[in-house]
Formats: C-alpha cells, structure tokens, sequence
C-alpha cells in the first residue's frame, strides 16, 4: 500500500465516534502546553493533521472550544457515551483536522517531528533526537 493510499482509523473508547484518515499526516507534534497537559491527565497532547479532505467522520459528538494562548481558538469533538476526543478542529486552519494519536492505538504510528511549547515541559521528560523545538 503507497503512502496516498495508507487508511487509519482513530476511535474513542467505546467506538462511537471514529474518524478515518487517508494518506499519510503533514504534521506529528507534541504540545506541553498548560492545557494540554490538563485536557489529555498525560505530560503532553500528541497528535497528527490531516488535510480536512482526507477524513471521514462517523458517529456522534459533543463539541468544546477553547481560545489558546496565541487567540486562536481549537473546537474538541468527544464522543457523548465514553467522553474521549477524537479529533478537532482549527478555526486559524479550517482546512485540516487534528486526531489524538492515542486515539489510533497503534503502537506503529509515526513518532512526533515537532514539540511545541517545550518551555512548558516537564524537565524529566527525554525528547527522540534531532525533533524540531518550539
């Protein structure tokens, strides 16, 4: 199977909710930022984008917005059974849509090339060599 033609599936953790992505992500990053920090319980967001195109939702969810740091705002689709996010979306880039890499529960799954908000880290935490750090 090419890359073009490489097909995931993310879900939530009762499988209500799922989103299927085709062709490979233009972007796996880690955020430390505050939030997501609070948002995932976990050290850090991971998560993969996608051109919005590439993605097939299926199921029902329950929508969260939240306004960062830099004023933009990101809209958090969670499944109304099980509560987990399963993808969301970017008012600044209305053209792609983010999926929590967890959410693929793929041990396989390509690891992060950016880690964002890296002051936010916490100092313990080892990064993969050579990841870009913003």
């Amino acid at each position: 199977m090419s890359d073009a033609t490489k097909v995931r599936r993310a879900e939530c953790s009762c499988g209500r909710l799922s989103v299927t992505v085709t062709g490979e992500p233009v972007r796996i990053s880690i955020c430390h930022c505050l939030e997501c920090q609070k948002r995932t319980g976990s050290l850090f967001g991971a998560q993969a984008r996608w051109p919005r195109a590439q993605a097939v939702i299926e199921g029902p969810s329950h929508e969260w917005s939240r306004t960062g740091d830099e004023g933009t705002t990101a809209r958090f689709h969670f499944c109304p059974t099980c509560s987990a996010i399963v993808y969301y979306l970017m008012d600044a880039m209305p053209d792609f849509i983010a999926v929590p890499t967890g959410a693929f529960a793929d041990p396989d799954f390509p690891m992060p090339t950016v880690s964002v908000y890296d002051n936010r880290r916490h100092r313990w935490l080892e990064l993969p060599e050579g990841i870009e750090r913003n």
